[in-house]
């Protein structure tokens, strides 16, 4: 494929040549008959998503590799990591591979995260082609992932032993605010999982992280004093604590619920703020779906989590064209970034020599986001009816994955990452 005339996000026009799943070339005026004349269009480098829940094994009625990883390429995603809170978990070898079973059905590329429990079989687990430990809760005590900051302090020198990144959920239990249960509104989720909580947990992982020889990174942190604690660690926020804050819980109700929770817009504003000047080191989606009958419950009933794989990129590039993020910032925070915070060398780029993980996008072509034309199968979303920017299409490897046009996917093809 040779693709003539495309706007990078720096700027530059040029030409880019695909070769057998690589970028052979990038330049001016490369020769031969053009495949795709872009036209000035903006071609990105696909996205790496490196925080999703595809939910199988365990309950595929909310989401499926198959689904899943279509949702991703329908939004400019071209490489996901699959958190390992599934059913069962994946914290043993067992457990990976058959999560690996089912993942060779993604049309995207994936990474597996290997979870710690105080069963966990790290010797197993690190036997497998694993993409990091994660999301590993800090001194959380929310389901089956909870662990004490011993076990955590443990979890870490294994994955240093074995050059392996630990992904943090940063929130501390103890500081719940249980007052706040006595509320039966939604905001009183925001109100019970603090944000001292978080800033705490981030706090403590800094600390161990500064005495650790590993990588710890800090998932959807949620406030820019977490942001601002992270340090030595890498951090990530999510699309739904950069675009939506508790003033939003009139239209969503307990659809928005999540953890960490929806924030005040003033806070809301300061991690976008910190995403566009280069603080927040990358974006991801926390794909988290459940079907609406499971969410139409009370506030202390209904399950965490929203989907966001599909409408993440669109999001911002929507943002990018109202001048509220520059382009170059957000290809290196959905890209260039996790591609490197991750050792992911052939990813994230549009460079010679790069996998060819592309997405050609019309930064003019607006539209409403709208639960009906998603592809994740919880058949809702709490962006409705806001501004997107979809790709054209996708490509994985040097494969067009998805045209919007004729709303059509290719047949599988995902690889494991870490698998060679």
């Amino acid at each position: 494929m040779l693709i003539r005339d495309a706007t990078l996000a720096d700027g530059r026009v040029r030409d880019v040549r695909v070769r057998e799943g690589r970028i052979e070339a990038v330049g001016q005026h490369l020769p031969g008959e053009p495949t795709v004349d872009a036209d000035g269009k903006l071609l990105l480098p696909g996205m790496v998503d490196v925080h999703v829940h595809f939910r199988e094994p365990g309950a595929a009625h909310k989401e499926t590799w198959t689904t899943g990883s279509q949702s991703a390429a329908a939004g400019g995603v071209t490489t996901v990591v699959d958190q390992p809170n599934t059913d069962p978990p994946t914290v043993s070898g067992a457990a990976f591979d058959a999560k690996a079973a089912l993942a060779a059905e993604s049309l995207v590329d994936y990474g597996l995260n290997g979870g710690v429990t105080p069963d966990w079989e790290p010797d197993s687990l690190f036997e497998r082609p694993l993409f990091a430990l994660g999301e590993v809760f800090l001194a959380d005590s929310t389901g089956e992932m909870g662990i004490d900051r011993e076990l955590f302090a443990d979890a870490v020198a294994a994955a240093a032993e074995h050059d392996c990144p630990v992904t943090v959920h940063a929130e501390d239990a103890t500081l719940f605010d249980e007052n706040a249960r006595e509320r039966s509104d939604p905001d009183a989720w925001s109100a019970y999982r603090t944000a001292a909580a978080e800033l705490a947990a981030v706090r403590d992982a800094a600390a161990l992280a500064r005495e650790a020889d590993t990588h710890l990174h800090v998932a959807h942190a949620s406030t820019p004093e977490a942001v601002d604690a992270a340090g030595p660690m890498s951090c990530e926020a999510t699309a739904h604590h950069l675009f939506l804050s508790r003033e939003d819980y009139d239209r969503l109700g307990t659809l928005g619920r999540m953890n960490p929770p929806l924030r005040s817009e003033r806070r809301r504003e300061a991690l976008f703020e910190r995403l566009a000047d280069g603080r927040v080191d990358i974006v991801a989606s926390d794909h988290a779906p459940h079907t609406r009958a499971e969410k139409n419950a009370d506030v202390w009933t209904a399950p965490s989590g929203v989907p966001g794989v599909e409408t993440t990129l669109p999001l911002l590039l929507a943002a990018a064209r109202e001048e509220r993020l520059g382009y170059e910032r957000l290809r290196d925070a959905t890209a260039r970034r996790p591609a490197e915070i991750f050792g992911l060398e052939r990813k994230g780029r549009v460079a010679e020599g790069y996998d060819a993980d592309l997405v050609l996008v019309d930064p003019d072509d607006v539209t409403e986001i709208r639960a009906t034309d998603l592809h994740t199968s919880p058949g809702w979303t709490p962006f409705e009816g806001m501004d997107g920017v979809f790709p054209e299409w996708t490509m994985r490897r040097g494969e067009v994955v998805y045209r919007r046009d004729s709303d059509a996917f290719a047949d599988g093809g995902g690889h494991n990452v870490r698998a060679g």
